[in-house]
């Protein structure tokens, strides 16, 4: 996954794991396909319903803050989520993305630029946001985390470096 394009859907400020995933679910909805008919229903009961293949979340400060709940990145990621570009992660949400391989990537000027449904790219090779306002320039992902995004995750990562070590 060099890059992914999708319309943007956008959020503000401090949106916790509970209004992306539920609590109320969380010992009920199991499967990441049930999860995905969940995802941001108290924030927005239309995303679960119209979110595409390769969309894109636009998100304001401190992004997936709250509890360290990893459902509410795996409901994203089965809802079809291809990327969540935001002003800033809180810390565990941050690790859970980049572990289930939903790039989480910080460019706030793409975030202020960015108007909600309108096509957006991240191309992660190349350290960029491109939308109808421009291009703007993120940091690039370390190796390693590409590397874990595509395999699929940390785990499907860990099994294949385990797998090449005994060959």
């Amino acid at each position: 996954m060099a890059s992914v394009r999708g319309r943007a859907w956008k959020y503000g400020h401090n949106v916790n794991t509970d209004v992306i995933f539920p609590g109320k679910y969380t010992y009920t909805v199991t499967k990441p396909e049930e999860m995905a008919r969940h995802a941001l229903e108290d924030l927005d009961p239309h995303f679960a319903s119209r979110v595409q293949p390769g969309d894109i979340i636009v998100a304001g400060r401190n992004w997936g803050c709250g509890s360290s709940r990893e459902q509410a990145v795996t409901s994203l990621k089965a809802a079809g989520v291809g990327a969540i570009v935001a002003v800033s992660f809180a810390r565990i949400f941050y690790r859970n993305a980049i572990n289930n391989a939903l790039p989480a990537i910080i460019c706030p000027e793409a975030v202020d630029a960015i108007r909600p449904g309108e096509l957006v790219e991240v191309d992660l090779a190349a350290g960029v946001v491109r939308c109808e306002a421009g291009e703007f320039a993120f940091p690039p992902l370390p190796t390693s985390v590409l590397h874990i995004v595509q395999a699929g995750g940390l785990l499907p990562y860990v099994r294949s470096v385990l797998a090449n070590r005994t060959q």
